[in-house]
């Protein structure tokens, strides 16, 4: 496997790994606490991340920080629980399935990048595929829900391309970043749990078990891993990956709950997996990104695919390769096998004239000395 898909499987990890919530939270923590489940998720995973890492936000990222914090976690799940509150779960999971169009509407807006053609395709297949596998028929539109969950995919959305977009400090790791935007988004949510659900829950055994895993599991390790992926991959195949989340919660409904998938759930699957491998396809027409593609393997700059893959590994080690004009060498052979590269003109370049030395001055032969009589 190589690092391209490397990368997206590690960061598909953390929409698999939210996936679980929905199960962990019914069977295993208190009802009706979720503004407090999401403060107990986010910030002692990122105290916890700061302890260990032990790197502070310094001048402008105190700021930038708790916009991403707010963005990703503080704003992102107190609409997120509105959101479910208010509407069905199937189409509070389509709302947030929207995520990959408002992405690439960002996209343009503040990367000034364009999305490649499969990528929209794969941004609009996603939440139809995700909508046949969660919505039943008479699901239910509160506009306030329908609001909620809107909102909460444009901040997930907006924190995701501001996370591309600012990247990292300089020297600071992606576990030490995620410990910042934890900290900043879970004391957002403190003050609004404690006034609209009061004191916090004390946790029973299940619980704990529960809140250690979407802590652990669900908030420090997917979210490192998420921004992991914002940092390495476009965002638009990044976001596409968001749909593996409902998938997840409705393949592990149907495996420990117990509930039924019906012919049009299974091709609702199909079409977002389909979407989501689309969107991680190359696209071989496309420029490198400025900053490096993870599609494109490290190359001297101005080469393409087909030149790196005509390009030999090595021209010493010898081969049936003739010449390299990929990397501006031609190769010779030896008499002896092997093979010595030597720099090949370059058209670009004008012409320049080589200097010839001077011949030395000609001197005259002196006449030979007549020998002595014998």
């Amino acid at each position: 496997m190589n690092s391209r898909w490397t990368d997206v499987a590690l960061t598909a990890a953390a929409p698999v790994t939210w996936g679980t919530t929905y199960l962990v939270t019914v069977e295993l923590l208190p009802p009706d606490r979720p503004l407090w489940a999401g403060a107990i998720r986010a910030l002692p995973a990122g105290l916890l991340l700061l302890a260990l890492t032990r790197r502070r936000p310094r001048r402008r990222w105190w700021g930038r920080a708790a916009v991403l914090g707010a963005l990703n976690i503080g704003v992102f799940f107190p609409l997120l629980f509105l959101a479910a509150y208010r509407l069905p779960g199937g189409t509070a999971a389509v709302l947030g399935a929207a995520q990959p169009l408002l992405v690439a509407v960002l996209t343009v807006a503040l990367l000034r990048d364009r999305p490649t053609r499969p990528a929209l395709v794969a941004a609009a297949a996603a939440p139809l595929g995700v909508a046949l596998v969660v919505l039943r028929p008479g699901a239910g539109l509160d506009p306030l829900g329908v609001a909620a969950g809107l909102a909460g995919a444009v901040a997930m959305a907006a924190g995701l391309v501001l996370t591309r977009r600012w990247g990292r400090p300089p020297g600071v790791g992606v576990l030490a970043a995620t410990s910042w935007q934890l900290v900043a988004g879970g004391l957002m949510i403190v003050p609004v749990a404690a006034a609209v659900e009061g004191a916090p829950p004390v946790p029973d055994g299940p619980a704990l078990l529960g809140y250690a895993w979407l802590g652990l599991a669900g908030t420090a390790l997917a979210y490192a891993l998420w921004f992991r992926g914002a940092a390495r991959l476009p965002v638009s195949r990044v976001s596409v990956l968001g749909a593996l989340s409902p998938l997840t919660a409705a393949a592990l409904g149907w495996m420990v709950l117990g509930e039924a998938l019906d012919p049009v759930q299974l091709t609702g699957f199909a079409v977002a997996v389909a979407a989501m491998v689309l969107a991680q396809l190359p696209d071989r027409s496309s420029r490198p990104h400025p900053g490096g593609d993870a599609d494109s393997p490290a190359a001297p700059a101005g080469l393409r695919a087909s030149d790196r893959a005509a390009a030999p590994a090595d021209p010493r080690a010898g081969g049936p390769t003739a010449a390299c004009p990929a990397f501006g060498q031609a190769v010779r052979r030896r008499p002896g096998g092997g093979a010595v590269s030597r720099p090949a003109a370059d058209a670009s370049r004008p012409a320049t004239p080589q200097r010839r030395r001077p011949r030395a001055a000609h001197r005259p032969v002196a006449a030979p000395r007549p020998r002595a009589a014998a």
